[in-house]
């Protein structure tokens, strides 16, 4: 998926949501809640149908699955310390090493499985962007750096924890907070800042024991699924 593309669903998202708080235009009185769960739905379609229309093989869809599975089991074990999993590192290291597409696919798909034993809710969708889009960061990243940065790499996992937080925040105070102010607003962002906290630094530690490894073997298994198509020229062909 294309930077650019990227770049104008984000712009979108974000203008329709300021557009929505503007008062005397028609989604100012709309349902906030409602409204940015169809904004949402709808950037979700986005990359799923860009994704449909990619001429992606079996074995990156055998890949897809395999390390969304990882990534939401993993986040399992880890349910009883809010905002502590590895889910986010590892979405984030598939990203860096075979790019935005298959890195917000990882993300998206993790999010629904871990769900299936943690519990769906009107909060999957929202999840399933965040962490689609930590695996898109991650990848625009790698573009800028030949091999694996571990440096750059552990502080950007630190960074999306607390943008994770951030998104995930506007979908509990349009939601679950009333009325919405900027009173409100603030005091829901100040109260998830240590739960965001553990989030960046459970990413962070991730990220310094494990990131080498992981990246090693996802790139020697990139190797081996990766197709080259090679035009042989026949010598012995008699020309007119």
């Amino acid at each position: 998926m294309k930077v650019k593309s990227i770049t104008f669903i984000i712009i979108m998202i974000a203008l329709l949501l300021g557009i929505s708080i503007i008062p005397e235009n028609p989604l100012f009185h709309v349902n906030w809640a409602l409204f940015s769960a169809i904004i949402i739905g709808l950037a979700m379609l986005t990359f799923f149908w860009r994704f449909e229309r990619s001429g992606i093989n079996a074995k990156e869809v055998a890949l897809i699955a395999t390390m969304a599975s990882l990534a939401g089991i993993a986040r399992v074990p880890f349910a009883a310390i809010m905002s502590l999993q590895p889910t986010t590192f590892m979405v984030m290291i598939t990203g860096y090493v075979f790019g935005t597409q298959i890195g917000f696919m990882v993300g998206a798909v993790a999010a629904l499985v871990s769900n299936f034993f943690i519990g769906q809710g009107p909060w999957t969708p929202w999840q399933m962007f965040c962490w689609g889009m930590c695996g898109v960061l991650a990848a625009l990243l790698s573009k800028r750096c030949k091999n694996l940065n571990l440096i750059f790499f552990t502080v950007l996992t630190g960074i999306c924890g607390y943008l994770f937080g951030w998104v995930m925040n506007i979908w509990h105070w349009v939601g679950f907070v009333y009325p919405l102010t900027l009173k409100t607003f603030l005091a829901t962002y100040a109260a998830s800042f240590p739960f965001d906290t553990l989030h960046a630094l459970g990413n962070v530690v991730f990220s310094i024991l494990f990131g080498k490894s992981f990246y090693q073997v996802l790139v020697r298994f990139k190797k081996r699924i990766s197709v080259t198509y090679t035009m042989i020229r026949d010598t012995n062909k008699k020309t007119c």
